[in-house]
């Protein structure tokens, strides 16, 4: 393959004008492509921020589709999965003539499992009446799925309580020792990923993989040549969930239940087993009882009554070593005995790691539910575990996202996935942002701690929203935000007689808040975090972008808290060198849902004065594409009506 043959491919009476209506040739989409197209015959890793408008995927899927080889694909979202894999690569791929094979994989959760679902229909074990009723359009699904993709049944809610109950986990699946493994659905998938050439995956999959938590199925990914990774800037998050090490009191209380009815099952009943089940069950609903209440996250070492816990936590043990000896004298050769006793050793083994010496690479903290506790062991750093893992695996690595630099420096994601000997480029957004976009930022606006803050935000950008019609997206920072804002709203357009919706997150799910959206002819969208990034609407349905703060993560996260102490201990400034970078990716990944292709038009308002009245304001704003700016109210006003 040479720069030759991609240029040939995205000329104007290329292969690929050939299958796109309205084609147009983009400079730096063929620049991108070239560059991928160089990193296989290179060493290093590759980064590349590609902006808005750039072409990415397709600038991505040209060159590995021509390479050759194997390639995993992975993206952020199972819905991303989907676009890849129904859409862009078949379009490339005809466009390219090549008979490539495409395989799409997702985890074990997303597919039925058979031998969970005839267990829970001959056990009865169900949480209520709606479950009797989609377990049958499961079972009659079962029979005529080539897939058996969960996703691929519409008329079950996401929320069903079935769902756990028929799907598997890595923590309860029998891989081939289970009898229906001829017939499972995920087996079937993931033996169609090892024959395929091109396989898109998930972040979450790929890690799940990569730190071997899937070593009961042996490898789930085949051995490739490329990995390339989509929307990279999640890759550091994601991966410090798999580097480390999760576990919950819920996850445990469910095994427990699981196992008793094993035993019922093979006839294998005894008082004293089930007595100790029960008594573990109680230990561990104890356990959350004594801890804060429910939505909070804690340091270990921040608990007020932390000795008295790990001294509960001990006792647990205990009992589930007894648990062992009763399994090991009582258990069969089964398939499913074996892993009852594997699941138990292995939860032996994770709470051991909160009763011993702890390592000081990682944080120690606490998820708080409403009955449950998560057990989370997360690192300070992925870098070094990152970096291992690409010396063990010889291969291609590729990272692309629209927001990986701050202020035009890729150091900090560099940093992160210890990428230090990284090839790197980035392409700015060919869109005309002094044209088409305005960045507004308010005068007279408080602090973002002044309990009077929303109060300002609303009347502030009343005014805008009626000169757009709606046609508002409104991002907080906080759910507490996303309420506030949203009450002041529908008060004021109350008032004001105006006929505009207010969509809240949280009072319905997301998908359905966004169909909603786009289907109302006047309507303000209120959300939190889940609604920065990913979310593609186009055209004149929305005009106005609002952000109420700059997002800084919480002070109270106990990683970020752990990472800020981490930071300083090593004479670094922590603000600057991780706060205010996070910051701006998030701001850049939130500005982003604004202008999403070249006849887009509209205003981002900020309504954080910090971004003006702070050194490290302008951080920010460069870091943004070069918006016209204004202070004044007017000119936003005209420009919205203008549109």
């Amino acid at each position: 393959m040479s720069h030759s043959l991609l240029h040939e491919f995205f000329s104007v009476d290329g292969p690929l004008s050939k299958i796109m209506d309205s084609y147009q040739v983009r400079e730096d989409q063929v620049h991108m492509a070239e560059f991928i197209h160089d990193a296989f015959q290179s060493d290093s890793p590759t980064i590349i921020e590609a902006g808005t408008g750039t072409g990415k995927t397709f600038a991505y899927l040209a060159p590995i589709l021509m390479h050759g080889g194997k390639a995993i694909i992975s993206t952020a979202t199972k819905n991303l999965q989907d676009q890849l894999f129904l859409k862009d690569i078949p379009r490339i791929r005809d466009a390219l003539k090549i008979p490539l094979e495409v395989s799409v994989l997702k985890g074990r959760n997303n597919y039925l499992c058979q031998l969970r679902m005839e267990n829970v229909a001959s056990e009865g074990l169900f949480l209520n009446r709606d479950d009797i009723s989609h377990l049958e359009k499961i079972k009659r699904f079962s029979v005529h799925s080539v897939t058996g993709e969960i996703s691929e049944i519409d008329d079950i809610p996401e929320s069903s309580t079935v769902w756990p109950l028929v799907t598997s986990t890595s923590d309860n699946c029998l891989g081939q020792s289970c009898a229906h493994a001829k017939e499972c659905f995920f087996l079937k998938a993931r033996k169609k990923a090892l024959s395929a050439e091109i396989i898109v995956v998930n972040h979450h999959l790929l890690f799940a993989d990569l730190s071997l938590k899937d070593e009961d199925i042996s490898e789930i990914l085949p051995k490739v040549d490329t990995i390339f990774f989509d929307e990279a800037h999640q890759v550091p998050e994601i991966a410090s969930f798999f580097f480390g090490n999760n576990f919950s009191s819920n996850q445990l209380i469910v095994y427990l239940q699981e196992l008793n009815l094993s035993y019922a099952k093979y006839d294998l009943e005894d008082k004293a087993f089930f007595n100790l089940t029960e008594a573990i069950i109680s230990l561990l609903s104890g356990l959350r009882s004594s801890l804060p209440a429910v939505g909070h996250r804690v340091l270990l070492d921040n608990i007020e009554n932390k000795q008295a816990f790990i001294e509960d936590l001990k006792i647990v043990h205990e009992h589930l070593n007894q648990l062992r000896d009763f399994l090991i004298q009582n258990s069969d050769e089964s398939p499913e005995h074996k892993k009852n006793l594997e699941r138990l050793d292995n939860y032996l083994n994770q709470i051991l790691l909160w009763l011993d010496d702890k390592d000081e690479k990682f944080v120690y903290w606490l998820d708080l539910y409403a009955k449950s506790i998560q057990f989370n062991i997360t690192p300070l750093s992925v870098a070094e575990p990152f970096k291992k893992i690409r010396e063990d695996h010889q291969l291609n690595w590729l990272f692309t996202s629209a927001t990986l630099t701050v202020d035009n420096s890729f150091e900090h994601f560099k940093e992160d996935l210890g990428l230090n000997d990284a090839r790197e480029k980035s392409y700015p957004s060919p869109f005309d942002y002094q044209k088409n976009a305005m960045l507004y930022v308010p005068e007279g606006m408080p602090e973002p701690n002044d309990s009077n803050f929303n109060i300002y935000l609303v009347n502030k950008m009343l005014p805008l929203i009626e000169a757009c019609h709606g046609r508002t997206f409104i991002l907080s920072t906080s759910l507490k935000g996303v309420a506030e804002i949203s009450t002041l709203l529908k008060d004021e357009f109350l008032k004001r007689n105006l006929d505009i919706s207010v969509l809240s997150q949280g009072n319905e799910s997301k998908n359905v808040i966004l169909k909603r959206f786009r289907e109302l002819p006047s309507a303000v969208l209120v959300g939190s975090m889940s609604f920065w990034e990913g979310i593609d609407i186009r055209g004149q349905k929305l005009s106005l972008v609002i952000i109420d703060k700059l997002p800084f993560q919480s002070p109270g996260d106990p990683i970020f808290e752990s990472k800020i102490n981490h930071f300083n201990a090593r004479g670094l400034n922590a603000f600057f060198n991780l706060q205010l970078p996070h910051a701006v990716i998030q701001l850049k990944q939130g500005s982003g849902r604004l202008i999403r292709d070249h006849n887009d038009r509209g205003v981002l308002a900020i309504t954080d004065p910090r971004i003006i009245n702070r050194g490290y304001g302008k951080k920010f704003w460069k870091s943004l594409p070069h918006y016209k700016r204004s202070r004044d109210q007017d000119e936003a006003i005209a420009f919205l009506k203008s549109l």
